[in-house]
């Protein structure tokens, strides 16, 4: 993953460490006011309709896809679906789930660790990080999906947990 955007470790994070987040483009679908029970059909709306934009052209992904929540997980938080991408569309592009538009990663320290499996286990692993991160989080909580999981083994899908945290 050392071509992607941002660029990702080529093999899983082990264990929860420190790195400076870049900045990246992104292009993204954001739906606010959210709950956990609402992800499942909101990725895959989102993801039809990104590749739609993808398979027309209008978006060239550069990455994995990722998820940035905005605000608290486990209540009512704003979420955006997307890819980095080489260039932002200048214009929203109107789709079914929502409107595809540009944004941005944070730069600035993160933790990051690598979750191995099933989504299903996503819950504990942020717990870890966020313990890791030692009481320092800025309310944004960043998933880059590296595996694809329509092609890998659920036990074998890997999925990088980036939370920014305050400098020191």
């Amino acid at each position: 993953m050392a071509d992607s955007i941002p660029p990702l470790a080529p093999t899983p994070y082990d264990g929860a460490q420190l790195l400076f987040l870049e900045a990246a483009l992104m292009t993204v679908i954001r739906h606010n006011g959210i709950r956990l029970d609402d992800l499942r059909t909101l990725f895959d709306r989102s993801f039809t309709a990104l590749g739609t934009a993808v398979g027309a052209g209008l978006v060239t992904p550069v990455g994995p896809a990722f998820a940035i929540y905005h605000g608290d997980p486990s209540g009512v938080f704003d979420v955006e679906i997307g890819f980095p991408t080489a260039g932002a569309p200048t214009r929203d592009i109107e789709t079914p789930a929502g409107a595809i538009h540009a944004s941005a990663l944070p730069a600035g320290n993160a933790m990051v660790t690598s979750h191995l499996g099933s989504y299903d286990g996503l819950g504990d692993a942020w717990g870890r990080l966020v313990a890791a991160a030692d009481g320092q989080p800025k309310g944004v909580f960043i998933e880059a999906y590296v595996s694809d999981p329509s092609t890998t083994a659920t036990d074998q899908l890997r999925t990088d947990l980036i939370l920014p945290v305050r400098s020191a």
